[in-house]
């Protein structure tokens, strides 16, 4: 079947359709395939090869079929979960592993596992939905792709080739504010990083970003529904660990400190 009429159906759909409708025949084997892939004088693109770590069966045969419809594609390994997908990265050396968010023991945990890996494989996470603050986890984690399952296949072969790419891809179009949501984190954590070297607490740092962008002791009251006197204790304390005797002081030593960081101080 062509990609463009694989590509009216999800991922999902089309493995249990592929899954429960495939014909008799010979075992795929991964070497041999990849060998009359390499035959000379035949114009195919370079061998990927890839593993799928997926908990139902149906599931990893239907991906299995879909990807050795692609010229190029070859399924190394499957796996049920993460132990036995992390000992196949090892022992196969795949480029891509696909990664099944729901997971028994969690995708999330695979991604953390696998980065901390001297293999060099790229990661796509397969999940259930569109859910940004696990799609940001995914990438954080080290997946270099995400994709929902109910997705078209011709997707999941441009995913494929886009992280070979080193490029990320997540899987839908407005993408934008989560990778400026991902870069805020990311401040975020350094920021939060250097103000523990100064025993700052989370309320604290708050009222440190509110001087900074020129808030007053009310205003920041108003925002953090607190008293405006306990604003001001807070700010008297702040001055006290960091050494300084005004707020201007306050704003240039966080800004100088890396307690703040210039989208604070916009937003």
């Amino acid at each position: 079947m062509p990609a463009e009429e694989r590509a009216g159906g999800g991922i999902s759909r089309t493995c249990a359709d592929a899954a429960r409708h495939e014909e008799p025949r010979s075992r795929w084997d991964p070497v041999a395939g990849s060998e009359r892939l390499r035959r000379p004088n035949m114009e195919k693109p370079a061998v990927i090869r890839i593993v799928i770590a997926h908990h139902e069966q149906i599931f990893r045969d239907g991906v299995k079929l879909l990807l050795g419809s692609e010229p190029g594609f070859v399924v190394v390994g499957e796996a049920a979960n993460g132990a036995r997908a992390l000992k196949m990265v090892r022992d196969l050396h795949p480029e891509v592993l696909l990664v099944d968010l729901a997971l028994p023991e969690g995708g999330l945990n695979v991604l953390k596992k696998l980065a901390a890996m001297p293999e060099r494989v790229r990661a796509i996470a397969l999940a259930a939905s569109a859910d940004e603050a696990m799609l940001i986890a995914a990438l954080e984690q080290g997946a270099r792709g995400v994709i929902l399952k109910e997705s078209p296949t011709a997707l999941l072969f441009k995913c494929i080739r886009a992280v070979l790419a080193d490029q990320y891809w997540i899987g839908r179009e407005e993408v934008g504010h989560i990778v400026e949501r991902m870069r805020r984190l990311a401040q975020q954590h350094e920021a939060e990083k250097h103000a523990r070297r100064f025993r700052l607490t989370r309320r604290e740092m708050d009222i440190v970003m509110a001087v900074a962008a020129g808030e007053s002791n009310k205003d920041i009251a108003q925002r953090l529904s607190v008293r405006e006197d306990t604003v001001k204790h807070h700010v008297s304390n702040i001055f006290g660990k960091l050494g300084v005797s005004s707020r201007l002081e306050l704003a240039v030593f966080a800004i100088n400190h890396e307690l703040v960081k210039d989208f604070d101080l916009e937003s």
